[in-house]
């Protein structure tokens, strides 16, 4: 792969199936050069085949959220091959619990470590690496795949739409993704990065699981939206579509 001075460069983490592979697909569409984070880089080869069918210009890195290390490889990986990163897509993540009538009270040690470890402090610390090359774009876009379930708004409000879904760890943690991006976008305010959080919907992924009512065919369409977002679009906010959804 050689780097291409014309065209803009996108990270998706956990880019080779779901949601991710469906961004990657997305910005692929509008000429970028997408770069899929994967754990295993034999597992990114059925999704680089798929996006390159599609006339995409597509690349993998190893990133594992639960191995640090790799961070540091994804940044000179992107450094070396390309010289800057003009959109980041924090998608990777995970749920260990199940999504409905779960009580606070019955959630492990282990699975709420495991799950900000992933969900949060795993995208702090890629974000901060990544953060350089981010400045050196001319329009630098940062994307943290959060959850309607993250929204305390939502959660607290009379008759939610989604009072059932009480899976602490997995909630908690994409509200503090929420915070993250609100303060991020507080640091980096008056550059020209953006950052938003959003909701990609419930898909049927290995996530979301079969019951989810969302195709998994476009769930990529909110977080390649604000990834490519103008100049004069917002930053820390948080959308599902067009829609702005409260924190």
């Amino acid at each position: 792969m050689t780097t291409n001075e014309t065209k803009k460069v996108a990270l998706v983490t956990g880019g080779n199936r779901g949601i991710g592979l469906e961004t990657a697909r997305e910005l692929g569409a509008q000429g970028y050069v997408v770069v899929i984070g994967v754990r295993d880089q034999a597992k990114a080869a059925p999704a680089l085949a798929t996006l390159r069918a599609e006339g995409v210009q597509a690349d993998s890195v190893v990133y594992d959220a639960k191995r640090p290390e790799t961070d540091r490889g994804v940044a000179e990986y992107l450094e070396r091959t390309y010289g800057r990163l003009d959109a980041l897509v924090n998608n990777a993540g995970v749920l260990q619990e199940e999504l409905i009538s779960q009580s606070v009270l019955e959630v492990s040690d282990a699975v709420l470590e495991e799950t900000f470890a992933v969900n949060v402090f795993a995208v702090v610390r890629l974000t901060r690496t990544l953060l350089p090359l981010l400045r050196k774009s001319e329009a630098g876009r940062i994307v943290n795949v959060s959850s309607v379930l993250g929204s305390l708004g939502v959660h607290s409000a009379p008759n939610s739409p989604i009072a059932a879904a009480k899976s602490f760890a997995y909630n908690a943690s994409k509200t503090a993704l929420n915070a993250f991006t609100v303060h991020l976008a507080d640091v980096l305010a008056g550059t020209s990065i953006k950052v938003n959080s959003i909701h990609p919907g419930w898909v049927k992924t290995e996530l979301g699981g079969a019951f989810a009512p969302d195709e998994v065919a476009g769930s990529g369409k909110t977080s390649a939206r604000l990834a490519t977002v103008e100049a004069g679009g917002p930053t820390g906010r948080f959308f599902h579509g067009e829609t702005e959804l409260p924190w």
